[in-house]
């Protein structure tokens, strides 16, 4: 999760701590709920967009193609 904002930090804290307590109302906890949402959303959306950098260009090379390579170092 990705939260960059102090204030935004300050008021999680707020809220878990009232949810230790069982003094969060709905409200807060709606409100709560979906900001962790939209965090973790951004963050499946940054990992789709590393995976789709780091594809492989090309067949995988065999064992015996990768040693024959070595031989001619």
């Amino acid at each position: 999760m990705i939260i960059q904002s102090p204030e935004l930090l300050n008021q999680l804290a707020l809220w878990r701590q009232k949810s230790t307590d069982g003094t969060i109302t709905l409200k807060e906890m709606r409100e709560a709920v979906k900001i962790l949402r939209a965090n973790r959303e951004s963050a499946g959306d940054a990992a789709k967009a590393s995976k789709a950098k780091k594809t492989p260009s090309g067949p995988a090379k065999s064992a015996s193609d990768l040693l024959g390579e070595l031989n001619g170092l």
